[in-house]
């Protein structure tokens, strides 16, 4: 077995929370799951958990459950350009080659197979409009933000909304709209000198108007749809099948959601009619999908939100429900949002985004 091959493997005993930590580690965002004599059973990828969760499946259940037991794989001996032909129909980073006993002794990656091509797996193009909402005060992380705009807040050499827009230009989305209030000549005048490739039109608030209500002037009569973010994220994961589960599931709006762990350091004491105690939990965890602030929207649905007045994200989406509209949660990793809102998140950002800071366009 070659050194690359066992951070891509699991055993099938394994819970499906161990899975989603290891593959948060992985570039290729993809697992083999394997028996106690090493032999493969089958893969697992972020997308197969993602099913699993808003089928409301549990995360303590084993792996063997839900591991794709169909993948494809290649027998020692293969025809390399036969491999890369099936790499590119099927869209496929990572290829396991096994032997007779379906042990897997080397993992053929999409950059070793294409060296001196494409080296880097090329992401699937989207042509929609993105829209970050960068018009807020950023009180939360004064006193920076009493001299720069939020979205300029520098993290490395860089500023968040510089790494922000480059996990959208490998799709190539190269058309934003920001949304400004606070501070706004200065953020127009550090794109102005910054000259960017991609083209920034600005959505100008005379008035704060929420979360939500500058997205009112881009309403359109059709059913296309576009991107909607924070100025203060930062989103790992693949923008394609962010608009795919949206496009596919027929939603007006699909939110971007981060399963996030709390873990009580307690004994939680759950009572009985009467105040009897029934049972205590020690330490207990609980997991939740918090809303990371990255939506899709159907342009359509944008005449919900009022012209004039203040409205939050929370009211548009109960809008859009109140008239019988549908509304997706795109799950994502713990790991997977990045949130550099405020002082204790910023200063962990740091650590992970530094490095994007310097390098720029994630991998």
């Amino acid at each position: 077995m070659n050194d690359n091959v066992a951070p891509f493997l699991i055993p099938q005993t394994h819970t499906i929370r161990q899975a989603m930590e290891q593959l948060e580690k992985t570039e290729e965002k993809i697992v083999f799951v394997v028996d106690e004599e090493s032999r493969l059973i089958g893969s697992l990828t972020d997308g197969d958990i993602r099913r699993w969760i808003l089928s409301d499946g549990d995360l303590k259940a084993q792996v063997l459950h839900i591991c794709n037991r169909k993948s494809y794989v290649v027998e020692e001996g293969f025809r390399t350009e036969q491999v890369r032909a099936n790499m590119l129909n099927g869209n496929f980073g990572c290829v396991p080659v096994i032997n007779p006993s379906r042990e897997i002794v080397q993992l053929l990656f999409w950059k070793e197979m294409f060296q001196g091509g494409d080296a880097i797996k090329a992401k699937r193009r989207l042509n929609l409009p993105v829209v970050i909402m960068a018009g807020g005060q950023g009180t939360r992380l004064a006193p920076f933000t009493s001299v720069l705009p939020k979205p300029l807040i520098p993290v490395g050499d860089r500023t968040v909304i510089e790494i922000i827009i480059d996990q959208f230009l490998p799709y190539g989305l190269d058309r934003f709209y920001l949304s400004i209030n606070y501070k706004s000549k200065i953020l127009k005048s550090f794109f102005e000198e910054l000259a960017p490739s991609y083209s920034v039109t600005y959505l100008e608030e005379k008035e704060p108007r929420g979360t939500a209500g500058s997205l009112r002037a881009l309403y359109s009569s059709t059913p296309e749809n576009l991107i909607v973010t924070n100025c203060d994220i930062v989103i790992q994961s693949d923008y394609a099948e962010l608009v795919s589960f949206h496009t596919d599931n027929n939603y007006d709006l699909t939110l971007v959601a981060s399963l996030k762990d709390y873990h009580i350091p307690y004994g939680v004491c759950e009572l009985e009619k009467g105040g009897s105690l029934a049972r205590i939990t020690e330490k207990p965890q609980y997991s939740f999908l918090v809303n990371t602030g990255m939506y899709v929207v159907r342009r359509d649905r944008l005449g919900l939100i009022p012209e004039q007045t203040r409205c939050d994200m929370t009211e548009f989406i109960e809008q859009i429900k109140r008239v019988g509209g549908r509304i997706g949660v795109f799950p994502i990793g713990e790991n997977a949002w990045i949130d550099t809102g405020e002082w204790t998140e910023y200063r962990k950002a740091l650590n992970s985004l530094g490095r994007l800071g310097t390098r720029g366009i994630i991998e």
